[in-house]
């Protein structure tokens, strides 16, 4: 995308709290699961395709050294077109309350530029209340992320509960649309937010996004 630059929001977090009965700017770390071919659905070139990308966003783009949310000032955010949330269970454990992300969260909320989540990233999303006094800055809006069914099979496997995201923005005021389609994953586009699910939503995102930033 020329011209165009993206904040991606990043997790430090290398594993997750189970529930049973500030952001540091470290090199991010892949879920181990995430990484396996049956996460690929079988698709080996895939694998090797992302994985390629990812080392050249760590040689290219800084991702060994990931900045720090409160390094990034009022001032730097005007210079961005858009931010992107990843998900996994990653953003469950540093994200929803990061005071400093909801600052920068709120720069781009004000400002309509285009804001991307997907799976567990619209979490992030809740840090806007500890920027914000409590206020949440997405109150109305159609959201899409993993649902608490889907967190439900994840606990099973995991033997342990962790914090659902979907419940997490209904009870703060978002609007939840699940996202299964009839054949596809479904996004939902509501003002500058673009949301999906799970990673089958992830083309239509990023082809959506692509899209509002104009590029």
């Amino acid at each position: 995308m020329p011209g165009k630059k993206i904040l991606v929001v990043l997790s430090d977090a290398n594993s997750f709290p189970l529930h049973k009965d500030g952001n540091t700017g470290q090199e991010p770390k892949p879920d181990p699961n995430s990484e396996t071919l049956l996460a690929f659905a079988g698709n080996f070139y895939e694998r090797r395709r992302e994985n390629e990308l990812i080392e050249r966003m760590k040689r290219d783009n800084g991702f060994t050294k990931p900045r720090r949310f409160a390094d990034i000032s009022d001032e730097e955010l005007k210079s961005f077109d858009g931010v992107l949330i990843p998900g996994g269970h990653a953003p469950l454990a540093d994200l929803g309350d990061d005071k400093d992300l909801g600052r920068i969260l709120r720069h781009f909320h004000a400002e309509h530029k285009p804001t991307a989540a997907i799976c567990d990233g619209p979490y992030a999303f809740l840090s806007t209340r500890a920027a914000g006094e409590g206020d949440f800055a997405y109150k109305g809006y159609k959201l899409t992320s993993w649902s608490d069914a889907e967190e439900k099979i994840m606990e099973t496997m995991l033997r342990g509960e962790v914090d659902r995201v979907e419940s997490s923005l209904r009870d703060a005021g978002a609007v939840m649309v699940e996202g299964m389609g009839e054949k596809v994953r479904q996004i939902t586009v509501d003002r500058e937010v673009i949301s999906g699910g799970d990673p089958m939503a992830a083309n239509a995102l990023r082809n959506k996004f692509v899209e509002m930033l104009g590029a």
